[in-house]
């Protein structure tokens, strides 16, 4: 990025009293504030980023960024300086928008993803889908940046000056497409205004997040923001209608003029026909605009069909053929740490590891692996520490309900005691064996699996740690299973 600096108003911000200085940088952080920098102070949950201007004035601040709030928890400071100020309302949107211009580069071609569930699996696909097709592709989300150019992420949607940097960094690597992750977080927060979209999809909706938008109505809002606020007019929307909040999303964008493709039912451009479950992925029929396509899919689960064909939209909705598209199908791999096939017992029983921290999620993986499965499914759960003690038992329920045998084990106790959490989660599964030590649980279910037999180790997912206390300690559920499964086949490792 070097040495550098743009006007104020290149970044489309208009100062009080027309002040127009040299911008050297943007920060969000008053302790990343250097001479020159504009600082965004931006109204937060526990704490409005206006009390954090006087320290950004001493630290050099050429430019203030904030709401009237900030500016009149500021004034004193404010008047004092010589900085300029720019008050806005939503200082969030303007904030996203200068970083656009500030960075500057973006992939050509950008598409996102909204919906409770699938939408890492998505961006997923879709990466994988155009690098089959030879294009430099990345996904950014929940499991950071990864494809042609690979980079960390702290948050599924990172805040506007993170993603815009991340943006200009893969462009500058030659990264020409990208798949987004767009949470009701980021969506809500305006951290995707300014990513100059193709296209954007519609997973589901189902209850999540009311810890931070109090209403199911709030939280719809805040991912139909992708549509009536982000995604360009000329843009593409994808909707899957199997979802009931398909119809209302679709509402939405056709309200814009969007073009749209739809996904799911009878009647969908993309419409899944049939699904036949084995013991190692499906094989699926489907059509688009009436032509119908077999292929076979390497992923277990039947919900997977409609992230792939959601992914297939968003692909064809940025401009690749269909025909091409649909020949990749079959080299789809699944997202690390989701139904994630982790070793295969000499028997032919198999091991998967999945992130289902929730009831909801647990009930869900067991249930679509159940058709793939001609013996018996047992499953490993346990439940965090420090975190919502009432999903405990029922954790423990919805592994007893859904499969055959199940062991109960700790996940990421924390500060609690972990002996407390998993009797918690044995009053919701009262016949189930507790076996405390993780490493041991995944090593008895393991032992456990007959022919035909499954197992599913929930929780953890792409996790390669476990806190414990005030520690992370080193592991790696994947890893775990690979190591028990050499141990009781006799395989040298």
């Amino acid at each position: 990025m070097g040495n550098r600096s743009k006007k104020l108003s290149q970044l489309a911000l208009t100062a009080r009293g027309g002040a127009n200085p040299d911008i050297t940088g943007l920060a969000v952080d008053s302790r990343e504030v250097k001479d020159g920098f504009l600082f965004a102070a931006l109204p937060g949950t526990r704490v409005h980023g206006g009390e954090f201007i006087q320290y950004a004035l001493r630290m050099g601040a050429a430019a203030i960024l904030t709401d009237a709030e900030g500016a009149e928890l500021a004034a004193k400071e404010l008047t004092a300086s010589d900085a300029a100020l720019i008050v806005t309302e939503d200082p969030r949107q303007a904030l996203a928008g200068a970083a656009a211009l500030w960075f500057g580069a973006q992939p050509q071609t950008i598409v996102a993803v909204t919906g409770t569930n699938g939408k890492t699996s998505v961006a997923s696909f879709v990466r994988q889908i155009w690098s089959e097709l030879d294009l430099a592709a990345v996904n950014l989300g929940t499991t950071g940046v990864e494809g042609a150019w690979t980079a960390p992420l702290a948050h599924t949607t990172p805040e506007p000056i993170t993603l815009h940097r991340c943006l200009a960094e893969a462009a500058e690597n030659g990264v020409t497409h990208a798949a987004m992750e767009a949470s009701s977080h980021g969506l809500e927060q305006r951290r995707l205004d300014g990513v100059q979209l193709a296209a954007a999809g519609f997973s589901n909706f189902t209850q999540d997040h009311l810890d931070y938008h109090d209403t199911f109505e709030a939280y719809f809002a805040a991912k139909a923001g992708l549509f009536d606020r982000v995604l360009p007019e000329d843009g593409i929307a994808v909707i899957n209608l199997s979802d009931p909040k398909g119809a209302e999303m679709y509402k939405i964008a056709e309200a814009r003029g969007q073009n749209i493709i739809t996904v799911g039912p009878e009647g969908s451009d993309l419409c899944l026909l049939n699904q036949r479950f084995d013991a190692t992925g499906q094989d699926l029929r489907f059509s688009w605009k009436g032509k119908t396509y077999q292929t076979r899919l390497n992923l277990i689960g039947g919900f997977q069909a409609e992230n792939v064909l959601l992914a297939c939209g968003l692909v064809i909705a940025a401009g690749e053929d269909p025909d091409r598209v649909f020949e990749t199908l079959p080299h789809l791999t699944t997202v690390r740490g989701r139904m994630q096939l982790a070793a295969t017992r000499d028997n032919g029983a198999a091991v998967f590891v999945d992130y289902a921290h929730t009831p909801d999620a647990v009930v869900t993986a067991l249930k679509a692996m159940r058709p793939h499965v001609m013996g018996r499914l047992i499953a490993i759960v346990g439940a965090g520490g420090d975190r919502d003690a009432t999903k405990r038992p029922l954790m423990g329920q919805a592994a007893t309900e859904n499969a055959d045998l199940v062991f109960v084990t700790d996940d990421n106790p924390r500060s609690e005691d972990p002996a407390i959490i998993r009797a918690a989660v044995m009053l919701g599964a009262p016949e189930a064996t507790e076996v405390g030590d993780r490493a041991e649980a995944i090593l008895r279910g393991i032992d456990a699996l007959q022919p035909g037999d499954a197992l599913l180790i929930a929780g953890k997912g792409h996790e390669t740690g476990q806190i414990v206390g005030d520690q992370v300690l080193p592991f790696d559920d994947v890893e775990q299973a690979s190591i028990s499964v050499a141990a009781l086949d006799g395989r040298v490792a």
